[in-house]
């Protein structure tokens, strides 16, 4: 009976991911969000229908607090207590982008990858360290979801450095 549940579990997904593939296929932020990590179908679809055009943002700040992934710490007096996720925005969005940060991190030759290697290094059987470095990650997901959207622009894996001064014998620093 269960794996029978399961069965039509996956079934619904399979019919929402090619609905959201034929229906969005000429939507352009759409395009640009699958082209992240870890995001699927369905993943951008949340985004898309949770936090609308993401361009009324002007900062990823303000994408941060409405998703819930800013940084709070409740204070009174001289008392200041631990600083943690505000959770006040849109659930569904942060648990978006937490599945999300999830899926790329288990993928191979990202930079999200790599950047959660650098979060826990030295720290890798501290289960509190990997917590903070997945949220960490949530939130650069976030981040990059809207910029993407934002700029317009394909997701660059990995950021390309300038080495011109090293190419350029004139620029060299002696």
């Amino acid at each position: 009976m269960i794996i029978a549940q399961a069965r039509s579990l996956i079934q619904q997904r399979n019919q929402i991911e090619a609905l959201a593939q034929t229906r969005l296929a000429g939507n352009r932020d759409y395009g640009l969000l699958r082209q992240i990590p870890g995001m699927g179908p369905i993943n951008a679809l949340t985004i898309l229908a949770e936090a609308g055009d993401l361009r009324r943002f002007r900062h990823h700040r303000q994408f941060l607090k409405f998703c819930g992934l800013d940084l709070a710490t409740c204070q009174s007096g001289t008392f200041r207590g631990r600083t943690k996720l505000s959770k006040y925005g849109n659930a569904r969005l942060r648990r978006t982008f937490w599945m999300a940060a999830q899926v790329a991190s288990r993928q191979r030759d990202n930079s999200f990858r790599d950047k959660l290697g650098r979060y826990v290094a030295g720290h890798g059987d501290d289960p509190d360290r990997r917590r903070k470095a997945m949220t960490a990650l949530t939130a650069k997901m976030a981040r990059v979801a809207h910029a993407v959207v934002k700029t317009g622009t394909q997701y660059r894996p990995f950021v390309e450095r300038s080495d011109a001064r090293w190419k350029d014998p004139s620029l060299q620093v002696p």
